[in-house]
């Protein structure tokens, strides 16, 4: 009784804050409703029991993907008015991808439900029940998966290179430091001693 509470409350929250990400005016409005919805999904795993993909769903989504949207939205000057611009001439073409994409929803619900796990079958692959949510997913993950893992790593880190020198700009009349000319550099040249009686200090002239 108590989790099927909890699971309504929750997708009703979910809905709700998914519909007003698209139809919020203020940005910054979209992306709070967008954690919002993050966070009831995250919620929604742990009743399925999948307590690994909730935490990264709320790390990983909440924590860095959201944040970040929201210091874009707050630093960069974006005119929301222009990008809406058009949008009656799309509303067609949206309302026939959003029907398609119902009725495919709910000819894989009731598939589900007719032959699958909704059905009281056991799903494929399942897990030991002794086994945690964590554990599974690592055996799966670097076992079975092993070479499509590593080969997304190295896609991630191509795209991580390519971001950083598509953004470095060499800029002229700019001084940079160069570790190796300071460190290497002679103290003869780099270090003067100048007399200075006591009490006197130095002039401004003297150390220049």
């Amino acid at each position: 009784m108590l989790q099927g509470i909890a699971f309504y409350l929750l997708a009703a929250v979910a809905t709700v804050s998914g519909l007003l990400v698209v139809t919020a005016r203020n940005p910054v409005h979209s992306v709070l409703w967008l954690i919002l919805a993050f966070f009831s999904s995250a919620g929604l795993f742990v009743l399925l029991g999948a307590e690994f993909l909730a935490m990264l769903l709320v790390v990983v989504y909440v924590g860095a993907v959201a944040v970040l949207f929201l210091f874009v939205v707050m630093m960069l000057d974006v005119d929301f008015l222009k990008l809406r611009e058009g949008y009656a001439r799309y509303l067609p073409l949206g309302a026939i991808i959003a029907a398609v994409l119902l009725v495919e929803m709910i000819i894989v619900s009731v598939a589900v439900v007719q032959g699958g796990a909704a059905a009281g079958l056991p799903a494929p692959g399942a897990p030991d029940a002794s086994v945690t949510n964590v554990e599974a997913i690592g055996r799966v993950l670097y076992t079975d998966y092993v070479y499509f893992f590593q080969a997304a790593g190295i896609v991630l880190l191509i795209a991580m290179i390519g971001a950083i020198t598509l953004t470095l700009r060499h800029k002229p009349n700019i001084k940079r430091q160069n570790p190796g000319d300071q460190v290497n550099r002679d103290r003869r040249k780099s270090v003067e001693i100048k007399p200075a009686a006591t009490g006197e200090g130095v002039s401004a002239e003297e150390l220049l």
